[in-house]
């Protein structure tokens, strides 16, 4: 991963990504570096991910609140101040929310248990 230099992440200005989940929809606004994805996530109400995800994240909620259900039947419920950290192959998760949620979320390599630092 490359050093970043202190820079402005405008997500005014960014164009919003629509993703459709099994329900309801996403939309993403993404900035990204070497070994580093940083989104902005906007989920609607009545969204449900179309997969379960195995890639580690940090995800904070920004607004709203959203329940992240496990494969292995656990649930946890984030709301607006909330962050959960996972890294890469360690859960297999799928967001929901009923009222929708803003998050900001962070991905990269260094949440890669087998990559090299």
């Amino acid at each position: 991963m490359q050093p970043i230099p202190f820079q402005l992440l405008p997500w005014h200005t960014l164009s919003r990504e629509r993703h459709a989940g099994t329900t309801g929809e996403s939309f993403w606004r993404t900035m990204q570096f070497d070994g580093l994805r940083i989104r902005m996530v906007e989920y609607s109400a009545g969204y449900r991910a179309d997969h379960w995800c195995q890639k580690g994240h940090i995800v904070h909620c920004v607004k709203g609140s959203f329940v992240s259900e496990m494969e292995d039947g656990d649930q946890f419920e984030l709301r607006t101040g909330d962050t959960y950290i996972v890294s890469d192959q360690m859960s297999s998760h799928c967001s929901v929310t009923q009222e929708g949620a803003t998050l900001l979320i962070i991905d990269g390599d260094f949440l890669n248990r087998t990559a090299k630092t």
